[in-house]
């Protein structure tokens, strides 16, 4: 199994404003969910620490394979969501690892 892990800093001029993006980010990858073959799990979380160096939002996915999350990366519906989303982030962070 391969865990994919991305973390975004999202944009707004207010908190209203990044709240408005928090709740966009969070309905798109939702939407991926029973759509993309192989995507075993998709969470996503909204800080609540408040710290400065924290990330916004933390997309945590698990894929059956490698070739999974390959195959993930140019799926219609991941492009599609990426569109959806490419104004909201100032940052973006990512990890994927294979699972012991």
């Amino acid at each position: 199994m391969i865990k994919h892990i991305v973390m975004w800093n999202v944009r707004g001029d207010t908190p209203a404003e990044k709240a408005q993006g928090i709740a966009r980010l969070q309905r798109s990858f939702e939407s991926l969910r029973g759509r993309i073959p192989g995507l075993l799990h998709l969470e996503i979380g909204v800080d609540s620490s408040r710290i400065d160096y924290a990330c916004d939002v933390v997309l945590y996915s698990e894929f059956e394979s490698q070739a999974a999350l390959d195959a993930y990366g140019s799926h219609p519906e991941h492009l599609r969501v990426k569109n959806e989303v490419a104004d909201l982030r100032i940052a973006r962070h990512q990890v994927d690892y294979v699972a012991p």
